[in-house]
């Protein structure tokens, strides 16, 4: 542990610096709107948009080798695309008479055959597994500042439409009937939950985004009685993920996304066990 804080202040190890500061960010939006979908029971939703995720990212690194699109970064492309399934998914989820499970497993597999092909058909050499499973060395100054940006943008409307979104989330057929629009609501946290997976993908990846989305709302679920209380325990938890994470990732040498998403995994396994022990004590 020591050692990777003294190389924190390795001004030769800024990708270190920038990873640990994403994961941070990134934590209060993955802490609130993660309560969100797991008290909704989204989680499968919120994977399909994830995996979509991959589309964008090729589309963007295709647009700017091929044509030379400068400003079509890969988190642009992730961000469009994100929030175009989220749209997308919503929208079929909502009024559709189609299976909403066939939908969003032909969304997922779609936008991860689009994005393999756009990188395949990119000049030079791209590694897809970095997208797939994250690397701390893609992190820079510009991706912080935007997911800077989007964590305000997330937790302000998170915190603002925070009543609504319990309404829908635990009695969405009460809700619309006293008059709220549900609709809105659920395309409104879907797309927040599009915006919060980007802004983890680069440091956990798009297959693994989806853990550190849910596990920690998930172990926090078991010490809350309110739902304010499990996004502020998400969020602590989470942090702790993160800095635990690629501390000990850099110690000891591992991919730094599945060290993050086990020790997260480790939080919510020491959840179960100690209530399941606190069942049979009393």
């Amino acid at each position: 542990m020591l050692t990777f804080f003294k190389a924190l202040n390795d001004p030769d190890l800024v990708f270190l610096r920038y990873a640990l500061f994403a994961g941070l960010l990134a934590a209060p939006a993955f802490g609130i709107i993660g309560s969100f979908v797991v008290a909704r029971r989204m989680t499968y939703l919120a994977g399909a948009i994830a995996h979509c995720v991959l589309g964008g990212i090729g589309a963007a690194l295709y647009g700017q080798a091929q044509w030379g699109y400068t400003w079509l970064t890969p988190m642009l492309g992730a961000i469009v695309t994100a929030i175009a399934a989220a749209l997308v998914i919503g929208f079929v989820h909502l009024r559709s008479r189609e299976r909403v499970d066939s939908v969003i497993g032909a969304i997922w597999v779609i936008g991860m055959a689009a994005g393999v092909i756009f990188m395949a058909k990119t000049p030079g050499y791209i590694d897809p597994m970095s997208y797939l499973f994250g690397n701390i060395l893609m992190i820079t100054s510009c991706d912080l500042l935007t997911i800077a940006i989007l964590d305000l943008i997330v937790i302000a409307l998170g915190l603002l439409s925070y009543n609504r979104m319990v309404a829908v989330c635990f009695d969405e057929e009460f809700s619309h009937l006293r008059g709220l629009k549900t609709d809105l609501y659920t395309l409104l946290l879907l797309c927040l939950t599009a915006l919060t997976i980007v802004l983890m993908v680069r440091v956990v990846g798009i297959v693994m985004v989806i853990a550190l989305f849910t596990l920690p709302a998930a172990t926090a679920s078991h010490f809350s009685r309110r739902l304010w209380q499990m996004m502020l325990f998400a969020t602590l938890l989470g942090m702790v993920a993160v800095a635990g994470g690629l501390s000990f990732s850099y110690e000891l040498d591992l991919p730094s996304g599945a060290t993050i998403v086990m020790l997260s995994g480790f939080f919510y396994l020491l959840a179960l066990i100690g209530k399941f022990v606190q069942g049979q004590l009393r």
